[in-house]
Order: structure tokens, then C-alpha cells, then sequence
């Protein structure tokens, strides 16, 4: 069996998070291993408190896993802080890890920075150079490339200015521009298109935009089951068609827990309707 660490935030909703991570992990048929950045309280509603956890806690328990069961791919999602990005930048260099899938968490779902800018700069300089792949979302693509993406083409044009700052393949995630009104793409109303920059190639992955407002850890999800398939053998273009394929189940299954913004369905595929 192959094995993946994600290196994320813990999301006591089971929503996102490690819990989402681990979900997709067993889902996708990869053992999945964890090391915890922070710990937070939050709900489908929203995030009442953050504990960021000691980055020689952290380092500990990267090392640990690495010690004894080396992962085929890792995952990074939310790390807090410049210290926290810094640290797990020298446990990967450390411990020569492969197929890195960095999920640039920056921008929350509402718009508001997660990220301050000494933390940010760190991501950009100190981790992204290390990463196979990245996977930001539209807001987190503008805060990337320094510039408003509203079309097909900025993002072909971000990907590009994103790409030229490190040695990885670049996603785009266009979910935030794939709906009706003033924000849709042209010509992708109700599709939503992920765009994948690779070898300064680029690559189109559309499917059905479902209007499913229970959207919460689909970020994290897509990252982990990219990181899956990379840990299975799947070259990159491959791995995101996989990875994109997953989430656009687990989103069209409608499951609807919470009163806010709910979680997906992992267990999708095994999952039996009543007759």
C-alpha cells in the first residue's frame, strides 16, 4: 500500500483539514499519516478558535513518520504562521521527501487573508520552491501572481507568472469564477474549469459546476487526492484528472450535515442509496 502525510491543520468538524485529508487518503486506497500544524475549534458555521502547535512538535512528528513509514507523497495544507512554514520548509529538505502537493491555504472561502505577509513571503520563497505541485484557488492565484483573475486567460496568464517563480506544476482551481453573474469565466458558465501548468504546457480540466453550497474542505480534498494518485504511481496531468474526478463526486452527492457550510461526502463510491 502506498503511503501519504499530510501536513495540515486538524478541523474538529471533520470537515476539512487532516479529517478531510485522511478520508480522501483511505478513499483513494493510500495509507494516510498525519502531522498536526494546529488545532482548531470550528464548525460548518465557521472558526471559533486556532491553537498553533510548537514547530518542534511539528518537526517531531515529520521525523517520526519519515523514521519508520517514508510517505510516497505529502501533502501540505494550513500552517499558521512564517515559523511553521519555515520548519516543515527544513523537515521536507531534511528528509528528501517526494511528490509534494502544497496547498497554499491563504485566502479564506469569504476573501479574508489567512495568511500575514511575513508568512506569506515565506511560503512563496522558502516552501513553494520545494513543492511538485500548488494548488490555489482564484483568490489565492491573484495573491500569487499579483494580479485580478477574471477570465480563461488571466488565469493562463497568472499560471505562467506563478510557474516562472519555482520549478513545480501550478493548478488553479476556478470554482469561484465558474457560476453565473458578474464573476463567471466566459464561455464556462456552469462548468467548472481547473487549469494545470506543467512544463510550461497548460491543460484544461472541466466538469459540471454543481450548485452545492456544502462545499467546506474541497481544497483540501482535491490536494489530498492529487497527492493519492502521485503516491500511486500517476504522472502529474493524470493525477489532477483523478484527484478533479473524486471531488466532483464527493460534491454532486449532496450530503448535507450542519448549518452552515457543510461537508462532502468522502465515502461516495462506497456509499449504498436505499432501494
Amino acid at each position: 500500500m502506498k503511503t501519504v502525510l499530510t501536513i495540515a491543520g486538524s478541523d474538529s468538524s471533520g470537515g476539512a483539514g487532516i479529517q478531510a485529508d485522511l478520508k480522501t487518503m483511505t478513499e483513494l486506497g493510500t495509507f494516510g499519516m498525519s502531522a498536526i500544524t494546529a488545532i482548531t475549534a470550528q464548525n460548518t458555521c465557521g472558526v471559533n478558535a486556532v491553537l498553533a502547535l510548537p514547530c518542534d512538535m511539528i518537526s517531531a512528528q515529520i521525523d517520526a513518520v519519515c523514521d519508520d513509514i517514508f510517505p510516497d507523497a505529502v501533502k501540505i495544507g494550513m500552517l499558521a504562521n512564517s515559523q511553521i512554514v519555515e520548519c516543515v520548509a527544513a523537515s521536507i529538505k531534511k528528509n528528501a521527501m517526494k511528490n509534494i502537493v502544497l496547498d497554499p491555504v491563504m485566502v479564506s472561502t469569504s476573501g479574508h487573508r489567512l495568511l500575514d505577509d511575513d508568512a506569506s513571503d515565506a511560503l512563496i520563497n522558502v516552501l513553494m520552491p520545494l513543492a511538485d505541485i500548488i494548488t490555489p484557488n482564484i483568490p489565492e492565484a491573484e495573491c500569487l501572481a499579483g494580479m485580478k483573475i477574471a477570465s480563461k486567460a488571466d488565469m493562463i496568464k497568472a499560471a505562467g507568472i506563478i510557474a516562472g517563480s519555482f520549478d513545480g506544476a501550478v493548478l488553479i482551481k476556478g470554482g469561484h469564477l465558474a457560476n453565473t453573474g458578474a464573476n463567471c469565466i466566459e464561455d464556462s458558465t456552469n462548468v467548472a474549469a481547473d487549469l494545470l501548468y506543467h512544463g510550461g504546457q497548460t491543460q484544461w480540466f472541466e466538469a459540471e459546476f454543481v450548485d452545492n453550497p456544502n462545499t467546506h474542505g474541497t481544497g483540501c480534498t482535491l490536494s489530498s487526492a492529487i497527492a493519492s494518485e502521485l503516491a500511486k504511481g500517476a504522472d502529474m496531468p493524470e493525477a489532477v484528472r483523478k484527484a478533479k474526478a473524486y471531488l466532483t463526486g464527493a460534491i454532486k452527492a449532496g450530503l448535507n450535515l450542519g448549518k452552515g457550510r457543510g461537508p462532502l461526502n468522502h465515502a461516495w463510491q462506497n456509499t449504498i442509496s436505499d432501494c
